[in-house]
Formats: structure tokens, C-alpha cells, sequence
């Protein structure tokens, strides 16, 4: 810019031979000089500006000033440029940090949530899931299609209904392995940018132990309405007999009305026992903390058996320890529980057999074993003894009088003592059921014998 004017100014005092050609000549070179000079400086700054920023990398300081092999080139105003991208280097930093702490936040609280939880791009493929989905769909290491693992074609189109743009579905479905169970899933779309691209989250529930208890309180219903209807219509029928053509039949009457005493017994111990189990499921949450010395409590149960077991010409032989531990529990339970097991002992042996009650200690628990010389019980009926109103010859049962819910209360009863019932059976040899329970401390016996 200054090289122009200055050559015209020289040229003109030549002009007027105001200096000479020497001197124009010398004017002319300052001239050029300084006017190179103010043009190359700025390049020069301009290029130490450079490439001091393509020195602001991951690894640079955080200093306020430029570096001091570079500031003797910059111009006062590339400083103020240097110093500007330094300042915008260190806050995408920090905004850069921010957004890593929220994803990792994110990702913990995906880790953390109890309940297998699995998100979902677009395009239907998995693209997260929690240390809980992984049973039902694997490590995800890629993302990869939902068919891949949940193949149940309810679910699927749920997912894909919800990535359309639907609304929020619940759809309850089965998986068979490891184990048959009933899920219910939960889908929701997500609005707005998800981690890892995901359109919808999808949350799976187990409900099978729900799903369980409302079949057995429908079949609770329906089992205890025709043990009670049974012999009501038994009662009615028999009733209207002695009201009409039998009303003068003394030996009819007479027949009738034995009849009928047994049908209203066991509609009686029926309604007993759906009382006594109703009242042990109440309290199943809470543990019995009283210590009870067992012995005698068996001992009570089998006398008032005695004669009900002779008339089977059966026996009971108590082979009990002198030192047999106390247990903690509640001791009108224990005596029930000796008294269902023994009673079927009574029903399902065969007749001029003993019935044999002995005891043993293991890991601090007393277990105390019935086993009878009965038929037997076949292993696929083992599993579902305890269950309401199963038996194994339903006939035979009715006709000895069970109502179906003795061992079902032995095992609420056991439950609520944190105890456990073990079968072992042979058919054509007998069965063996043994009563685990909690061995009370020797602190306490010893505390108790001081008293």
C-alpha cells in the first residue's frame, strides 16, 4: 500500500530536480523496503497464529498466553485470537466432560434398574439392555433384530405398532426356557435423541407367581364348592327321603340317618380345616419365636391315635431320643402337623403294619420322620402332595374321609416355622415324611434349665 505513493513521491522531487538520481534511488529502495515489510508482517503473524492453533490438541497446556517461542511473531491482535481459541477449546472441553458424565449416568441408571429393561431404534433392533434382560436376550454387543430373542408374535407387533407411532402397549406373553414362565411387557415410545439412536424401551415383568396364585384361588373356589356340595346333596337327598317314602321305614330311617352323620362330619373337618388353613396363611409372614420341647407334643398326638390304630391292627412305635432337641415354633401348630401326618399314616397303610416316628439332627435342624408300609406313592404325584385338594386316588380318599387339605396345611404351617416337608416314597413298600425344623439355640436350654 505504501510502495505507490512513496514511488510517486520520489519520482516527482526527481521531476523538479528536487534530489538527485543517487539519492532518488536510495528513496526508492526505503520505500520498497518498508513497504514489503508492512505486507509480509501480518502473513507472517497470520502463520505463527496458525500454527499455534494446530497446537491446541488434547495434550496442550491450559495457560492464558501463547507459547513463548511464538509471541515475539504475533501481532497484538492474533494474541487476542489465540487467547479466544483457547478459551473456546477449554469450554468444548468441559461440555465434552458433561456429556460423558451423562451418558455414563445414563448408562448406570439402565444398569441399575431391577427389572429387565431393553431399548429399541427404528428399526426394531436392540440396542441396550440391562444386566436383568441379558436371561432373556443375551449380551448385546451389536445391535440386533428383537425377533432374534423374543420371538412371540403379540410382542412383536406390540414393538412395531409403538415404533409407528402408537401408544403405550402392555402385552403379556410366555417364555419356556431356562423355565416356563408368564411376562409381561410394558412398551413405551421414546420422544427426543436416546442413547444409542433408541425409539422405544421395553420392560419385562415377571407375573408368574401372580399369575399362579389366581388359578389356585379359582381352583381353591371351585375345589372347596364341590367338597361342600357333595355331601350337601347327599344331606338334601337323604332329607327328602325320610320326609316322604321313608318317614315311617324305621330301619331305612335308622340307615339314613348314619348316612347322613358321616356326610355332616366331613363337611364339618372340611370346614375346619378350610378355616385352620385360612388362619395359618394369615399369620405365614410371621415366624413363631417360642421354644417347644417336641417330645411330648409327639408323644400327645400319637396316644390319642392309639385307638384309631388299632382299629387297623396297625401300631405306632416312637423311636425318639431321651435328648431330643427343643425347636422353635408354636407347639399347637407342631401338634396339627404330627397329627395330619400320622392320621394319613392311619389311612393309607395297609392294615397290621407299624407306623414308625424317629428323629435326627443335621445343620442345625431337627427332623422328625413317618414313614408307614403302605402302598407307596408314585414319583409324579411327589411334587404336588402339598397341593389343595390333590390326591392321588380321589375315591379312595373320600371314602377314608380326607378332605384333601391335610398336607396342604402340614406345608403353611412348616412355612411359617421356616421349615420344610421332604417325601421320599416306594410304591409297594411305604412312604417316609420327614419334618425339618429349626433346632432352638443351646444358649437358651441352658438358660432355660437355670430358671
Amino acid at each position: 500500500m505504501l510502495a505507490i505513493p512513496g514511488l510517486l513521491v520520489v519520482l516527482g522531487l526527481r521531476a523538479f530536480d528536487r534530489i538527485d538520481s543517487t539519492a532518488a534511488l536510495i528513496g526508492l529502495a526505503v520505500v520498497i523496503v518498508l513497504a514489503l515489510a508492512v505486507a509480509l508482517l501480518p502473513a507472517l503473524s497470520l502463520s505463527a497464529l496458525i500454527a499455534a492453533i494446530e497446537q491446541l490438541g488434547p495434550d496442550a497446556g491450559t495457560g492464558s498466553a501463547p507459547p513463548s517461542s511464538w509471541r515475539g511473531r504475533l501481532m497484538p491482535i492474533a494474541s487476542r485470537i489465540w487467547l479466544a481459541a483457547l478459551r473456546a477449546r477449554r469450554g468444548w472441553r468441559e461440555r465434552l466432560a458433561a456429556v460423558a458424565a451423562e451418558f455414563d449416568a445414563a448408562e448406570a441408571v439402565i444398569a441399575g434398574v431391577p427389572e429387565p429393561l431393553i431399548l429399541i431404534d427404528r428399526n426394531r433392533r436392540i440396542v441396550r439392555a440391562n444386566a436383568a434382560a441379558a436371561e432373556f436376550v443375551g449380551p448385546v454387543a451389536e445391535p440386533r433384530d428383537l425377533a432374534a430373542s423374543l420371538r412371540n408374535p403379540a410382542l412383536l407387533a406390540a414393538v412395531d405398532a409403538v415404533l409407528r407411532g402408537g401408544a403405550a402397549r402392555i402385552v403379556e406373553f410366555e417364555v419356556a426356557l431356562p423355565v416356563a414362565r408368564m411376562l409381561e411387557a410394558r412398551l413405551a415410545r421414546i420422544e427426543g435423541p436416546a442413547l444409542g439412536g433408541a425409539a422405544a424401551v421395553l420392560t419385562l415383568h415377571d407375573v408368574t407367581a401372580s399369575k399362579r396364585a389366581e388359578q389356585m384361588r379359582a381352583d381353591f373356589v371351585a375345589n372347596a364348592g364341590h367338597e361342600l356340595k357333595t355331601p350337601l346333596t347327599s344331606l338334601v337327598g337323604f332329607i327328602e327321603t325320610l320326609l316322604g317314602p321313608a318317614r315311617d321305614d324305621a330301619s331305612a330311617r335308622e340307615r339314613f340317618l348314619g348316612i347322613m352323620r358321616e356326610q355332616a362330619g366331613r363337611m364339618a373337618r372340611l370346614v375346619d380345616d378350610l378355616l385352620s388353613l385360612s388362619r395359618i396363611e394369615l399369620n405365614e409372614h410371621v415366624s413363631p419365636t417360642a421354644r417347644v420341647v417336641l417330645r411330648p407334643v409327639i408323644e400327645q398326638v400319637a396316644a390319642s391315635l392309639e385307638l384309631r390304630a388299632a382299629g387297623r391292627q396297625m401300631r405306632i412305635a416312637l423311636a425318639l431320643p431321651n435328648n431330643l432337641p427343643d425347636v422353635v415354633g408354636d407347639a399347637d401348630e407342631l401338634a396339627q402337623v404330627f397329627q395330619n401326618l400320622l392320621d394319613n399314616a392311619i389311612k393309607y397303610s395297609r392294615p397290621q403294619t407299624e407306623i414308625t416316628v424317629s428323629a435326627m439332627v443335621a445343620d442345625g435342624l431337627l427332623g422328625i420322620a413317618v414313614a408307614d408300609r403302605g402302598d407307596g406313592i408314585t414319583s409324579e404325584h411327589l411334587p404336588r402332595l402339598t397341593e389343595r385338594f390333590y390326591r392321588v386316588d380321589s375315591a379312595r380318599s373320600r371314602e377314608l374321609g380326607g378332605t384333601g387339605l391335610g398336607l396342604a396345611i402340614v406345608k403353611h404351617i412348616l412355612n411359617r416355622h421356616r421349615g420344610r416337608l421332604e417325601i421320599d416314597s416306594t410304591p409297594g413298600t411305604g412312604s417316609t415324611f420327614t419334618v425339618w425344623l429349626r433346632a432352638a439355640p443351646a444358649a437358651e436350654a441352658t438358660a432355660t434349665a437355670a430358671d
